[in-house]
């Protein structure tokens, strides 16, 4: 069943409800995360994806599982991917004909 509404990206996601309920600068986080303000930024601002790696470092830092960040992103590329727009030119792939 397609979504219609787009899923928050994990980074929004964190920044709201970990780092603005426990009043944590990005600055602060980023040094508990062990990256650098510069990616967290990027993360948290939604311009770079959750990676494997990131995903990690919020589950060892929050103390949730790795899945959670996982599967946040996917359902967000899920929906960008069903809601991106198409060339003219996609054709249905034939069937295979067994001789």
């Amino acid at each position: 069943m397609k979504q219609t509404r787009k899923p928050s990206h994990p980074g929004e996601f964190f920044k709201f409800t970990i780092l603005d309920e426990r009043n944590i600068s990005i600055t602060d986080a980023a040094t508990y995360l062990g990256v650098s303000r510069k990616a967290l930024s990027e993360f948290i601002n939604g311009k770079a994806k959750c990676s494997h790696a990131m995903a990690r470092r919020l589950s060892e830092s929050t103390g949730t599982g790795v899945s959670i960040w996982i599967n946040m992103q996917a359902k967000l590329d899920t929906w960008e991917a069903e809601n991106m727009p198409l060339p003219d030119n996609i054709q249905p792939i034939p069937d295979y004909k067994v001789a």
